[in-house]
């Protein structure tokens, strides 16, 4: 068996286990997604500031910033469902004061460059992960919270069709490059063929839950479901070429290699953490002027 053969081979089962991981683990139940979510979070994190602290005086505190993004994320897991209130927060806003305030006493080189990936840590991944939670849990009237696995699920599911499509639609078609500087690889007519595969697979979804009349995605008619989609390809196509940048910028082909075949977990999730906030502001616009 050659090694390209051997590699597609382990490639395509580590696709297959994380896509069964990811549907179970969020449609399950809502405390299997939260605690899925955690640790891909934290292993995410941790990977991130590993990367930093490679280059030239860079020290983050790797072990309080991954515990920080876990807090905030159980933190909004648990105001979001219903479970604590708004305090818990304190102990992560406590938290951040305190990575601020020790670099005034560890003497390091360049302060604000830990200053800067420590926080960059937190906004581009901690907080983003955290919005799945606003995506999943709902406030009903008589104030209940109800648990709406579809909509993250369905935001994964755009995703992956949307690399699929655009692999596909960019190796047979692919003539003029999206990005050049940044991702060689990536074409105009591979973007719009993953845009034409999410606008069929957001209509599929649609149709699968006509006749629902429970929570949020049963009052949502097709064009806010196509609109959804067109949201998740053009922030998760930013997200991926975000997360090309930044390797870019640092030097590395792959951010890691949890994944077999697939790299870390920035490389899995890159996509994602654009398209999650950006899902979150395109329901909450639609809710608005409902």
């Amino acid at each position: 068996m050659s090694e390209k053969v051997k590699n597609l081979i382990i490639r395509a089962i580590t696709g297959a286990v994380f896509v069964a991981i990811m549907v179970v683990g969020i449609s399950f139940r809502p405390d299997v997604m939260i605690l899925l979510f955690a640790a891909i979070t934290g292993l995410t994190i941790w990977e991130f500031t590993g990367l930093v602290n490679q280059s030239e005086n860079v020290a983050v505190n790797r072990f309080i910033s991954t515990a920080a993004g876990i807090y905030f994320f159980l933190a909004v897991a648990g105001y979001c469902s219903g479970l604590t209130p708004s305090a818990a927060f304190v102990p992560y806003l406590l938290t951040v004061v305190y990575l601020l305030v020790s670099e005034l006493y560890l003497k390091q080189t360049n302060p604000i460059n830990n200053w800067a990936y420590t926080m960059l840590s937190q906004m581009y991944i901690a907080l983003p992960f955290s919005m799945i939670n606003v995506l999943a849990f709902r406030s009903t009237p008589d104030g209940n919270v109800t648990f709406e696995w579809l909509l993250p699920l369905s935001l994964f599911i755009f995703l992956w069709t949307n690399d699929t499509g655009a692999y596909c639609s960019g190796s047979l078609l692919g003539r003029h490059k999206l990005f050049p500087r940044i991702s060689p690889g990536k074409s105009w007519e591979g973007s719009i063929g993953g845009a034409v595969f999410v606008m069929i697979a957001a209509a599929i979804i649609y149709f699968l839950n006509v006749g629902q009349t429970d929570g949020l995605v049963a009052g949502m008619p097709l064009w806010q479901w196509l609109g959804l989609g067109l949201v998740v390809v053009v922030f998760g196509t930013w997200g991926d070429l975000v997360e090309s940048l930044f390797k870019r910028t640092l030097g590395i082909k792959d951010s890691g290699n949890i994944l077999p075949g697939h790299g870390g977990m920035l490389d899995r999730f890159d996509s994602s953490l654009m398209a999650i906030p950006a899902a979150v502001v395109y329901l909450y616009t639609l809710q608005l002027f409902a």
